[in-house]
């Protein structure tokens, strides 16, 4: 699924998933630099980002894959 990462105001990370009108905090990352392992949305949704450089631009939308079930 397309998923657009940005950084919020506050500094944090948000998942915007455009197909759901969903808009989520990043709550916790696999990795420190996030890209290339999974990330816990602030509604339990389980997201696998790809592979990318740790001084990749935001905001970005890149294909990732859910895990789990709702």
């Amino acid at each position: 699924m397309k998923v657009m990462i940005r950084k919020m105001p506050d500094g944090r990370m948000s998942a915007y998933v455009a197909k759901k009108d969903l808009e989520e905090p990043i709550v916790e990352m696999e990795k420190p630099g996030m890209w290339g392992g999974t990330v816990t949305l602030g509604n339990g949704w389980r997201l696998e980002l790809p592979d990318l450089a740790a001084d990749t631009r935001l905001p970005i939308t890149v294909e990732a894959r859910k895990l789990g079930g709702e």
